[in-house]
């Protein structure tokens, strides 16, 4: 009896706590929000799952050309098959010997620590991977062998060619570190040595190498690398540049306090150091400041400096991919993120801009007014630069001076619009990694943005420049948990050949879907106000926009991702969704509580009411007797004359569709009360007509017995004492209670019995919160 008031009290408090409906536009709600249970349930996920730790720290690759997905974690390898990653998947044990492990821990590191956790896997050439990890404390690097072509599927370590991987892989599994694989040099940032004092940009190679100077806190200061990309300036090879993006320390005396920028740094794919001075180190290492702000008043711009993840988008033109970054704000009063989009245009005006000059770490970074040295410190040797260098080595020593000395612009980076293009400054979760995939829609080119949370959670959003408003609209198409326990994203990987997301996080990795537009609904409205530029109406239901469809002919497709103008997409086609209009028949109780539910198809929808008068329509407002909730329309005390017919529409873009018919019936008291002594019984049920208890004897079917939630409608939430009446006479509780005690041992069925059960149930109640 108490749960059955304790769940009809919960409900009213769900009712009554939530916010009022909200007139206008919704978007920072999810046009569709899916649990992982509904993506499992709806086959749009895959899961590939480990043990617990082995992937605390890790790395992943993917590798279209082979079909597969490998992933490195603690002491295993794995090769996932990238069509279905919870089928045959192949694994390398690879643990740090017991020699290592001892000395490890010799050294003070805890048990944990003292694994090899794999934080490098580059592709070495057609038939081998370079792989290396921590190796308990000693780094260590080997080859995998994974054959040429889908066909062949071997996956091996070749034992006898484990080498040395210090200046490859970190020493500690949580150190940061990126890394890429260029015309086979290996280009890696990372921390060299054991402490984490010697932070370097490397570049390995068969015949040498090159490294940031060490100790040299104005090229690199406590810098924790995010990510990195090869970019070609033009048709000469000798001119390709690597970037690196990170963020750093900055001295109080360059900002007034110590704080955090996020930077890129580029050299070129081709130095070779200097012949006297800068012997194994860059001649060309640079580095400029990455801004992601939003302008405030009186001037005062908020800065979001922490870069938490890049995202490099590669397009048919290869000399300027977009490069988006995720920011995080450094304060620890405001907690905000932001997305920034870069071209290369604005990055390359930077490196080619005036230097920042700094007499000693007691001053501030100024403008270099003075005379630059040629060649042009940073550039490469290549024809660009005159064709008068073969190589770095050949540099004038005034050249290597200078760059030692200026390793930094003058000029920052600034993002595409001078702002960015996507914020989050609701503080409720933190955002992890972004991803982003390039579409091709009716109205044009879009940018998906596949955001991870610290939450099991992606959000796959858009965002729309209106150059007239000089705005930015940010569409919020799905929230997506892709794991079962809540747990931070920690990679996401793209395949665009399949239009799959490869979604990872200590618990394992995630296959998803990246559109199912079957979803938003199969009427024109619902697929035209989902706005995904994945999805197109057809004709006939929501389904996979192609550009160039043979499938299906032009005239037939409705999309509108700009503006999600169903009205205009859909006109004429209105009459053919008029099935999937709801008619309900509601009782409610005069003087008690009354829900008409109604959720809208769409989150970002507003729902308002109208009650019907003859053939007009009367909006209903809320006041002290009705309130617009989330969940529908509450009438806190209901009348006899509340009674009639009820139109919940769902207002999106302009566009107003009727989701619910609902008829409403007021009853009397006495009536309700005689809807539990009056019954219909089919003729196998006549000989129930005695029984002081008649529902507890029937089988559990709507046909034979009230659900719970027409009897809550029925009872409303008024009187909670009533409602213990109702529950005891329609549920029957006492009579079961009675058969109960029969099963009981004779010592709880004493009457010394009852305290005994209610010691053993005491701390099932001792936390208000939890369901009984």
């Amino acid at each position: 009896m108490a749960l059955c008031a304790w769940t009809l009290t919960l409900a009213l408090y769900m009712a009554l706590g939530s916010n009022l409906a909200v007139q206008g536009a919704r978007s920072n709600y999810p046009r569709l929000r899916l649990s992982h249970k509904e993506l499992w349930e709806l086959n749009r996920t895959w899961v590939f799952q480990v043990p617990e730790g082995t992937l605390q720290h890790y790395t992943m690759l993917l590798d279209e050309s082979q079909e597969r997905l490998f992933i490195g974690g603690k002491d295993t390898l794995y090769s996932l098959n990238l069509d279905r990653i919870s089928a045959s998947h192949r694994e390398i044990s690879w643990a740090s010997s017991d020699e290592q492990v001892e000395d490890c821990l010799m050294q003070g590191r805890e048990k944990p620590e003292c694994a090899n956790y794999i934080r490098l896997i580059q592709p070495y050439n057609s038939t081998h991977l370079l792989v290396c990890g921590t190796g308990a404390f000693s780094p260590v690097c080997a080859y995998i062998r994974v054959g040429q072509g889908k066909e062949d599927r071997v996956f091996q370590l070749e034992s006898e060619h484990i080498e040395g991987g210090r200046g490859r892989s970190p020493f500690h599994p949580n150190s940061p570190t990126s890394s890429i694989v260029f015309r086979g040099q290996l280009f890696v940032g990372l921390y060299t040595d054991y402490w984490e004092n010697d932070a370097a940009v490397y570049r390995l190679a068969r015949h040498g190498y090159s490294r940031t100077e060490v100790g040299d806190r104005w090229q690199l200061n406590e810098p924790k690398f995010v990510g990195s990309m090869v970019v070609p300036d033009n048709d000469d090879p000798a001119d390709d540049k690597v970037y690196f993006f990170f963020t750093e320390r900055v001295s109080a005396a360059e900002v007034g306090s110590k704080a955090v920028f996020s930077r890129v740094a580029r050299v070129c794919a081709n130095d070779q150091g200097g012949q006297r001075m800068l012997v194994n180190k860059w001649t060309s290492f640079l580095k400029a400041r990455l801004i992601c702000s939003v302008a405030g008043p009186n001037g005062i711009d908020t800065h979001f400096d922490e870069l938490e993840d890049v995202f490099v988008l590669t397009k048919k033109d290869e000399k300027n991919p977009e490069i988006f970054g995720l920011f995080s704000t450094t304060s620890a009063v405001f907690k905000g993120y932001a997305v920034c989009m870069y071209n290369m245009e604005g990055i390359r005006a930077a490196f080619n801009g005036p230097f920042a000059h700094r007499e000693d770490g007691d001053h501030h970074w100024s403008l270099y007014d003075g005379k630059v040295p040629y060649p042009r410190p940073g550039s490469c040797a290549s024809k660009i630069n005159g064709a008068q260098f073969s190589s770095s080595k050949e540099y004038p020593d005034e050249v290597l001076r200078f760059v030692r000395s200026h390793p930094l612009m003058f000029q920052s980076v600034r993002p595409v619009l001078h702002r960015p293009i996507l914020l989050d400054t609701d503080g409720g979760r933190r955002l992890t990694e972004l991803a982003v995939d390039r579409v091709e829609a009716e109205d044009g080119h879009y940018n998906v943005l596949f955001i991870g949370t610290d939450d099991s959670v992606v959000l796959k959003v858009i965002t729309i420049f209106n150059k007239e408003a000089n705005t930015i609209e940010e569409v919020l198409l799905e929230e997506l948990q892709v794991f079962k326990l809540p747990v931070p994203i920690t990679e996401i990987v793209i395949s665009t050949k399949r239009q799959q997301l490869y979604v990872g996080s200590e618990l394992g990795v995630t296959q998803v879907r990246m559109h199912q537009c079957g979803l938003y609904g199969s009427a024109c409205s619902d697929c035209c106000l989902a706005r995904d530029p994945y999805c197109a109406w057809d004709g006939h239901t929501c389904s996979r926009y192609y550009p160039a469809s043979i499938h299906t002919k032009r005239r037939f497709r409705r999309q509108d991702v700009r503006h999600g103008n169903a009205v205009q997409q859909c006109t004429g086609l209105q009459l053919n969704e008029a099935h999937s209009i709801s008619d309900k028949l509601v009782y409610g109780v005069e003087k008690n509580n009354t829900l008409l539910e109604c959720r809208p198809r769409s989150l970002q929808a507003v729902l308002t009411w109208y009650m019907l008068k003859g053939v007009d329509m009367e909006e209903i407002k809320g006041d002290e007797h009705i309130i617009q909730t989330p969940y529908g329309l509450l009438f806190l005390t209901t009348k006899k004359s509340d009674a009639g017919v009820y139109l919940c529409q769902s207002v999106e873009h302009g566009f107003v569709q009727t989701v619910a018919r609902i008829t409403l019936e007021v009853l009397e008291e006495e009536r309700v009360v005689s809807l539990f002594q009056r019954r219909e019984y089919s003729e196998g049920e006549a000989q129930l007509r005695a029984h002081p208890c008649p529902f507890a004897s029937l089988p559990l079917a709507p046909s034979t017995k009230l659900w719970y939630k027409d009897f809550m409608q029925l009872i409303g939430y008024g009187n909670i004492q009533q409602v213990e009446q109702y529950c005891e006479r329609v549920w029957c509780i006492a009579d079961r209670k009675k058969k109960k005690l029969k099963g009981l041992p004779a010592k709880w069925r004493h009457p010394q019995g009852a305290e005994r059960r209610a010691r053993a149930r005491a701390p099932r109640h001792t936390n208000a919160s939890r369901t009984p």
